[in-house]
């Protein structure tokens, strides 16, 4: 269908009582003559002017109202009535969530109690394969990446851009900020940057294999400033059931370490609403990013709307086309 006949498909006028000045000019043709008896003018062309108001023939025709000009006159109305046609479906996207990735660099992160790919890997690189593939998931969203161990530092802000966050991913390193574990600070950093933002859906997910043990903040008190302001936490226990090396494919028990706070990282998730997990393997770890990845959707499709196509052009193009024909065709009878 050409788009011409699709103008023609109005739906609706988004000011209809404009629609009322149609009649007009009619309305003032049906109209009785007032009488001229006693004019207050008195000029030389007096009877010319009563001839023209009466419409003797012959004379000034070309201001009354022919049907041209009359034409002229509905279509003007009818586009100052600003006639609509409504468009097809669409459904605008809602706006995604503001989420912040908060991983554990400390010493014991070095464990190579994982198995990826067939071989043994220590739990940051692990970690690292499972969070690519999550971020990948992630389209719409905003991510942040923040590591912690004597301190706790954001890497990258919020944004959009996931093949920037997954860089500075891959280049995080064990060591890179201290050897401890400062989990009460990662947790008020991830709170700060994200209470800074609009978006109503704040996500913090934390990644973690050992119990707090630097930095200011109480993870317990951080998990009650975060909960004040509407951020979920989802928490991770990372790591296998003992503290271990690698050799030759035999796991070495090694004494000193700190065990997984799971009560207390299963209390921080409570209290903001979120969830707390176990994972002692890679296999583990990646079916909890698809569990939240289910439980926080990404950006999806809102209600169908059908904008309005304003057709208004069409009716006043005609008209000033129409008027201009009766404006040549006055020229060419005189």
């Amino acid at each position: 269908m050409s788009l011409f006949p699709q103008a023609l498909l109005v739906d609706g006028f988004a000011w209809p009582w404009v629609l009322v000045g149609i009649v007009l000019p009619i309305a003032m043709q049906l109209l009785p003559a007032r009488s001229t008896q006693g004019s207050a003018l008195k000029v030389p062309w007096t009877q010319r002017l009563q001839a023209i108001a009466m419409g003797a023939p012959g004379v000034g025709k070309a201001v009354r109202f022919p049907w041209l000009l009359l034409c002229a006159w509905m279509l003007l109305c009818l586009a100052a009535a600003r006639p609509q046609r409504l468009g097809p479906e669409i459904a605008p996207a809602q706006a995604g969530r503001d989420l912040q990735l908060v991983l554990d660099l400390s010493a014991s992160m070095g464990q190579e109690d994982m198995q990826l790919g067939g071989g043994a890997v220590d739990r940051l690189t692990a970690a690292k394969a499972v969070l690519s593939d999550f971020i990948d998931r992630r389209a719409g969203d905003r991510l942040g990446l923040i590591v912690f161990g004597d301190r706790a530092f954001a890497l990258t802000p919020l944004t959009a851009d996931r093949d920037s966050v997954r860089q500075q991913l891959n280049d995080t390193q064990l060591g890179l900020v201290g050897r401890s574990t400062a989990l009460g600070d990662a947790m008020g950093l991830a709170t700060k940057r994200l209470q800074a933002q609009p978006a109503k859906q704040r996500v913090v997910i934390v990644l973690t294999d050992g119990v707090s043990n630097s930095g200011i903040l109480d993870p317990q008190r951080a998990a009650q400033i975060a909960h004040d302001a509407g951020v979920r936490i989802y928490t991770i226990a990372f790591g296998g059931d003992g503290q271990g090396v690698s050799l030759f494919g035999f796991q070495l028990p090694m004494g000193g370490g700190d065990e997984v706070d799971e009560d207390g990282l299963r209390k921080i998730a409570e209290t903001t609403g979120g969830r707390f997990y176990r994972a002692r393997d890679a296999d583990e770890l990646a079916g909890i990013y698809s569990q939240i990845d289910r439980l926080e959707p990404t950006r999806h499709a809102g209600l169908p709307l059908r904008p309005r196509i304003e057709l208004y052009p069409w009716p006043l193009g005609m008209a000033i086309g129409i008027g201009l024909l009766a404006l040549l065709l006055r020229g060419r009878r005189r």
